[in-house]
Formats: C-alpha cells, structure tokens, sequence
C-alpha cells in the first residue's frame, strides 16, 4: 500500500516523498486508517516498523485540517516518551515540513524557562518525557484543555523503567474527550489494566510476532577473551571499514572506558548511557547521525526507539542480561528495509546469556573466529557441559594496557 492510498494530505505526501518514502509499513498501514476515523488505538509492534510515522502522519494531518478554520495555537497532540523527545519531534518536523505549525520538546536537562517561554507563545505539539512534564503541569505553565490526541509510546519501556505512576498522575490532567494512541512492544499485565483506565473502546493492531528479528539482519558471533574484546573491535572498524557502528555495553563506566580506548587510537567515540545529560545524548547523537563520529558507544537506555537511516553495524561488545535487549539492540540496524549486521563479542564467562539468547532466537548464531584474536575456550553452540580439565592457554595482557599505536591481531 502507497501513502497515496492513505488519505493524507497532500503537503504531507509530499513531505513523505522528498524523504523517499512510497510504500507504507505494515504498522503505518493499519494504524494510519483507523487513526484518521478517531478510534483509540492499542498497537503491538516492535522497534524499527515505523512507529513514529504512524502516530505523527495523522496527527499531522488533522492539525492541518484544523487550521483551516483555527489560526490559534493551542496544544492539540501530546506525546510521551521516555529518552527520545528530541528524535521524535525532529521526525514529525521532517513529516510536516511543507505545514504550518509549532512543536515544543519538554525534556529533564534542558532550561525549562526556555520551555516556558516557547508554550507560552502556543504550540500546536508536544513531544514530552514524564517527569519535566509533570513539572509544567504542577507550575501550570501548560495547558491541555484542548487536547484532540494522547500518544503514549513505548508503554512497556514507560513500564521497565518505573515511570507509570507518573503516567497515572499525568493522565488526570488530560481532558476525558479525547484521542488515545498507546504503543507497546510487549503487553505485561500491568500495560494491559495501563490500557483499560486510558483507552476508550479502542481497535488494536498487532505487528510481527513478539521476539522476532528483521529478515535482513546478519548476525554473527565473534569468539574472543574478555580481555581481547577492545582489541578486536578496533581492529574489526579499520580492518573491515566500518564507518559507522554502534556499541552497546551493559554499563555506563564500561561504556566510558570503551570510548576512551577508542578514541585513544584514533577512532572517534562517543558514549551514550543515562548518566550523560540529555543535552549531551542529543549531541552524540546527531554527531553520529551526521557522522562525525564513527563509534557510539551505548548502555540499554539507547536499545530502544534510536532511529538512524541507514546503520550498518551494531556491535554486542556485551551482551545484555535479558535475552529479549539483545532483539531490542540489534533492531537499529537493517531498518526501513535496508540491510544491516550484528556483531557479538562473545567471551567464555558470557557463554550462558549467549544460549538464553539463541534458546530465544531458535536458533544457533554463527561464530566467526578472527585470526589473530583465537579465544582461549571455545564458544559451543549446545547448552554448556561441565568444564574440561583442560589447562588453558596464557593469556595476553589487556589491549589497553598495551602501548602499541595500532591495533594488531596476535601474530
């Protein structure tokens, strides 16, 4: 199905074109239509289906519709998310370029008499996170009397991440004649009673089956020791000539200290976790997108909802605890029908997660040894049996301890 056969305006077409869309997404193509009609929507989709789109192209479109007739600026669409307020409000102005109308990111982090200010002048949109929210609703300097549309996004991640009471208090400040859009990878018992106190007779929309990874993801494992991983990595960017790839950590101090070897041998990196601000995740974030930087190196807080055309490479430098984060990380690659890869550092203390995850996948990963990087224990596919008595080889001293200026395979 064409955005043409959408019955969306045609500026918003146009805007859609200039960005080299033509074919909606299965979720866009049955959540835009009943959008329009004004149901309430409770959609199952993973990351990477075009969300975004397919709650902003309505949203959108009867923002325009309403301006024939109100030239005024009142807040008519709220959305809330968790990290991502910037990313989706820069998504929704690419959409609507050739309309007329405001958007106001409400995030922790940034000058929130700035965000007062640019309310006060009226905005038609707000892309917003819970808790900064929160505090524009208790100082009063925001108002969602005319609310038309509630867009809850990442309803499970809101979940994971201890946010629903503040969803809860938010949604006593919202009109009770409204539009509700809730988005939700997964469906715990706690989204689902979520659902039932927010969404009015809602239709629901049901996309790929839960767990399950995007066709054209190429995925591998790279056997190594732990104390090679820094190593490997660097000489898989120069070796293989990655221009841009994606890392992700379990930690924020593993995530500094990666960026900080990296950049050490002329790679550029930069990290990415929850103890950076939000000023300096959006930095990061648009000098990868603009590739300034060659390497983000990222905890969990960025497996989801991170949407960069054209990815490449993500990078399992650990692997998650949760099985499920693996799918969540992996999906930033190959998005938008495009073809991407995914690479695991694969230790022998990691051995187990790396079976939970295949045990979820159904299905062995293959492992691909690099030469000069041979891990001293190999990674078997089947559960683990008990531990040979096999002496193990002397290891290398870390690769970051090492005062070399290349990066170098064993020789």
């Amino acid at each position: 199905m064409s955005f043409k056969e959408l019955n969306i305006s045609i500026e918003i077409l146009k805007s859609i074109e200039e960005k080299g869309y033509v074919e909606a997404s299965p979720i866009q193509k049955k959540a835009i239509p009943l959008i329009l009609e004004g149901h309430d929507l409770l959609a199952g989709a993973q990351t990477g289906t075009g969300k975004t789109a397919a709650f902003s192209l309505p949203i959108l479109n009867k923002i325009f519709l309403s301006k024939k007739n109100d030239q005024q600026r009142k807040v008519k669409s709220l959305i809330l998310t968790r990290e991502l307020a910037v990313q989706v409000a820069d998504d929704i102005r690419d959409y609507g370029v050739n309309l007329n109308f405001k958007i106001e990111t409400i995030f922790g982090g940034a000058n929130i008499n700035v965000q007062k200010s640019r309310l006060k002048r009226g905005v038609d949109i707000v892309v917003a996170t819970p808790g900064r929210l929160l505090d524009h609703l208790q100082q009063k300097t925001i108002n969602l009397k005319d609310l038309d549309i509630f867009v809850l996004d990442e309803a499970d991640r809101m979940l994971d991440m201890g946010f629903i009471k503040d969803i809860e208090k938010i949604s006593k400040y919202l009109p009770k004649i409204k539009q509700t859009l809730l988005f939700s990878a997964t469906f715990p018992n706690e989204i689902k009673t979520l659902a039932n106190s927010i969404l009015h007779k809602p239709k629901e929309v049901q996309i790929a089956e839960r767990n399950t990874v995007a066709d054209k993801i190429t995925q591998c494992v790279y056997p190594v020791d732990k104390e090679r991983k820094a190593a490997l990595l660097g000489y898989s960017i120069k070796e293989e000539n990655w221009h841009q790839v994606l890392v992700f950590t379990r930690t924020k101090r593993g995530a500094n200290k990666l960026t900080k070897v990296l950049n050490n041998h002329d790679i550029k990196a930069d990290a990415f976790h929850g103890n950076k601000s939000q000023g300096a995740r959006t930095k990061a974030l648009e000098n990868f997108k603009a590739k300034k930087t060659q390497v983000l190196v990222a905890t969990d807080i960025a497996a989801r909802g991170l949407d960069i055309n054209l990815l490449p490479q993500v990078v399992n430098y650990d692997l998650p605890y949760l099985p499920e984060d693996y799918i969540h990380r992996i999906g930033r690659t190959a998005r938008a029908g495009q073809e991407g890869r995914a690479i695991s550092l694969v230790s022998a203390d990691e051995v187990k997660m790396l079976h939970a995850i295949e045990k979820l996948l159904k299905f062995s990963l293959p492992r691909n040894v690099i030469e000069g990087f041979e891990p001293t224990q190999v990674l078997k596919s089947e559960p683990s049996k008990p531990k040979s008595k096999r002496k193990r080889a002397k290891k290398n001293r870390p690769f970051a301890s090492q005062k070399k200026k290349n990066w170098k395979p064993r020789s």
